[in-house]
C-alpha cells in the first residue's frame, strides 16, 4: 500500500519529474538574472575584473588553438583542391570556414572547458562552505555579485575572444599557404575579405554572444545549486563543461539553419 500511494505522488515518473523541476527551476534561474541585471546596485568593477579573468587570461590557450586550428584546416584542405586545380580557392575556403563556425564554436568549447569549470568550482565552493549565505546576512546581494557579473563578463568577452581566434587561425592558415603556393601577404588577404559578407561577421557576433551568455548561465546555475561538499563541486565544475559544450552544438545547428534561411532567402 505505501509503494503505490509514493508511486501516485509522480505526476509521469522520477526521472521525468526530475527533469521537468530541474528545467523550472533553471527557467527561474535565467528569469531571475534578467530580472537583476537592470536593477542597481551595479558591481562595474567586479564585472571588469571577471573580463580580464575571462579574457586575459584564455589569450594563451586560445592563441595556440586558434594557430593550430588555422593550419590544420588548411594542410587538410589543400589536397581535396589540388585534385581539381582549385588550391587557389584555400584563402576564401578558409575565411568562410573559420569566420562563419570554427573560430565561434573552437572559442565557445574552450572558454566553455576552461572558463565554465572555473566558475562552476569557484561558485560551488562559495556555496558548499557557505560563503554565500554569509553575503546575505552582511546585506550584499550574491546573485548579482556572484552571478550577474560573470554572465555579463562572458557575455561581453566571447565575442572579443572569438575575432581574436579569427586573426589568429587567419594568420596560421597564411603561413601554410604563404610557404606552399607563395601568395602575398596583401593578396592573401583580399582574397578572405572577399569571400565573407557582412552577414557572415553579424552572425558570427551574435552566435559568440549567445554562447559566451550560455557558458556563464550554465557555470554559475550549477555552482549556485552545488551541494554534497566537495563532491558537490568537482560535479558543478563537471555538470558545467558538459551541459555548456551540449547547448553550444545545439545553439551552434539553430544558428546555422537560421543563417542559411536568410541567405536563401
Amino acid at each position: 500500500m505505501a509503494d503505490k500511494s509514493t508511486n501516485k505522488e509522480h505526476f509521469l515518473s522520477p526521472k521525468i519529474d526530475k527533469m521537468m523541476l530541474g528545467l523550472a527551476d533553471a527557467f527561474s534561474f535565467v528569469r531571475r538574472f534578467f530580472k537583476e541585471v537592470w536593477f542597481p546596485p551595479y558591481e562595474f568593477k567586479e564585472v571588469i575584473r571577471q573580463c580580464y579573468q575571462i579574457g586575459y587570461n584564455s589569450l594563451p590557450l586560445i592563441s595556440l588553438t586558434g594557430f593550430i586550428v588555422g593550419i590544420v584546416f588548411t594542410n587538410q584542405s589543400r589536397p581535396s583542391l589540388s585534385e581539381f586545380g582549385a588550391t587557389s580557392w584555400l584563402p576564401a575556403l578558409i575565411s568562410i570556414a573559420i569566420v562563419r563556425a570554427m573560430g565561434p564554436l573552437v572559442t565557445a568549447l574552450i572558454a566553455a572547458g576552461k572558463v565554465g569549470s572555473s566558475i562552476g568550482a569557484e561558485i560551488g565552493s562559495m556555496k558548499v562552505t557557505e560563503q554565500i549565505d554569509a553575503m546575505e546576512v552582511s546585506a550584499t546581494n550574491p546573485f548579482k555579485f556572484l552571478v550577474v557579473t560573470r554572465v555579463l563578463a562572458t557575455t561581453f568577452m566571447i565575442p572579443i575572444l572569438v575575432m581574436y581566434t579569427d586573426f589568429v587561425a587567419l594568420m596560421g592558415a597564411f603561413l601554410s599557404v604563404n610557404s606552399n603556393e607563395s601568395v602575398s601577404f596583401s593578396t592573401y588577404f583580399v582574397q578572405v575579405f572577399e569571400a565573407i559578407s557582412f552577414l557572415d561577421i553579424f552572425s558570427s557576433i551574435l552566435k559568440s554572444l549567445v554562447f559566451g551568455f550560455t557558458i556563464g548561465i550554465v557555470g554559475c546555475y550549477k555552482g549556485y545549486h552545488s551541494s554534497k561538499g566537495t563532491e558537490g563541486v568537482g560535479k558543478a565544475a563537471n555538470a558545467s563543461v558538459v551541459l555548456a559544450m551540449f547547448l553550444i552544438f545545439i545553439e551552434e545547428l539553430l544558428a546555422l539553419q537560421i543563417v542559411n534561411f536568410i541567405r536563401l532567402s
